[in-house]
């Protein structure tokens, strides 16, 4: 198919007040807003912050109507950039898109060409797989082994490891060797957890007697939680350990000490795959699809347009499990 019609279905959350509506609807090509690419979008995924994107309370979203979808992947049709020409395979994430953009849940999107990402040894389906989230988690890995830590320094703890980025984080860990720990409230999930590399599973960490500095316990960790259990992971890194930290979920609030940092040298490393350098954004999702691709390239569920909406509530109750791929059904 070449260029694109007047007009396609989309997902668009519209706010009103205190209310937000979420509805699939006919879109039109001139109110995609700007870019260089159009892109023929095979898939889009399901991210916490998607679901932040169609609420009235989550702070996300910046216009309305919007197209929420942080990332996508497909084909471009047009293109007045010299980077990108029609039939190129492409994805998109970060930046504004789904937030102040229109982004994913739609069948096509128009971007900025230097928000554009080639796709060369993955396909759109294992792109959108790997998705924001798996990014998030290669991101998090990148920075400990940056960071010099290695297999041998002992396990590397993932929180909140059924989740999207948890799940890919314990993947990609144990692709480069390295004893990997998962925590998760999910006790079904422990399998699951096992066939992706972990080595160990533990219920949800403790947070009820925190101490500035407790027992050596982890080498790394990748918090997607935030909150108290991120407090408590830092109290039990070892000397010159690192947490990247992602998430949220468990609160925004963090009550630590300075005794972590000035007594055992740690890191606290933000991952904000968002704003990441379009040069950085490509060379990482190059280890993507080589050395850090992961060794589980398996959608937990794959939706259409039409069930995003119980999709989205499902992932703000955390009631979904790794990754939920969006498909963009095309006659």
């Amino acid at each position: 198919m070449s260029g694109m019609p007047e007009q396609f279905a989309a997902f668009v959350a519209t706010k009103d007040d205190d209310t937000v509506h979420r509805e699939v609807r006919q879109w039109a090509r001139d109110d995609l807003g700007d870019g260089d690419v159009i892109i023929r979008v095979a898939y889009s995924s399901v991210n916490y912050k998607d679901g932040l994107a169609t609420i009235a309370k989550g702070q996300v979203a910046r216009v309305s109507p919007l197209i929420p979808g942080i990332d996508l992947a497909g084909t471009v049709v047009e293109s007045t950039s010299d980077e990108f020409t029609a039939g190129d395979h492409v994805l998109a994430h970060g930046y504004a898109l789904g937030v102040a953009h229109h982004g994913g849940y739609a069948q096509f999107a128009r971007v900025p060409a230097d928000w554009v990402v080639p796709l060369d040894a993955l396909s759109a389906r294992d792109a959108m797989t790997i998705g924001t989230a798996g990014f998030t988690a290669a991101m998090s890995v990148q920075r400990i082994q940056d960071r010099g830590i290695t297999p041998q320094d002992g396990p590397v703890l993932v929180t909140g490891a059924s989740g999207g980025v948890g799940s890919v984080g314990v993947d990609l860990l144990a692709g480069q060797g390295y004893d990997v720990v998962a925590s998760t409230g999910d006790t079904s999930a422990h399998d699951w957890l096992r066939e992706r590399g972990a080595s160990e599973i533990i219920d949800r960490l403790d947070t009820d007697d925190i101490r500035p500095l407790g027992k050596h316990r982890w080498a790394a960790a990748v918090d997607c939680l935030g909150g108290a259990p991120l407090a408590a992971i830092l109290s039990t890194l070892s000397i010159g350990g690192i947490v990247a930290a992602s998430g949220n979920t468990a609160g925004l609030s963090l009550e630590t000490t300075v005794a972590p940092f000035i007594l055992r040298g740690v890191t606290l490393a933000g991952i904000d795959s968002a704003n990441l350098a379009i040069d950085e954004r490509r060379a990482l999702w190059a280890r993507l699809a080589d050395d850090l691709r992961p060794s589980v390239l398996e959608a937990s569920d794959e939706v259409g347009l039409d069930q995003l909406e119980d999709t989205l509530d499902a992932i703000l109750d955390a009631r979904t499990r790794g990754r939920i791929l969006v498909r963009l059904d095309h006659d």
